[in-house]
């Protein structure tokens, strides 16, 4: 089984998920609902990859982008 890792970002201004990886090339999603983005990500993956086998782990790690005030 291949495993990725998948970076869910939470965006303040633009009030929306965004989704990315190192481990997937091309992997630019965003939605307003966590739980519809993580479903567009695990069918991303594959077709981004190019994959045939869909046996795959994602490891989905959340954070939440914070406006720095200088």
């Amino acid at each position: 089984m291949t495993e990725y890792t998948v970076l869910l970002t939470w965006d303040d201004e633009a009030y929306v998920w965004l989704a990315s990886s190192e481990d997937v090339p091309g992997l630019a999603l965003e939605g307003g609902s966590f739980d519809a983005l993580m479903e567009r990500v695990k069918y991303a993956i594959p077709d981004l990859l190019e994959l045939k086998d869909t046996n795959i782990k994602i490891n989905f790690k959340a954070e939440r982008l914070t406006e720095v005030h200088v």
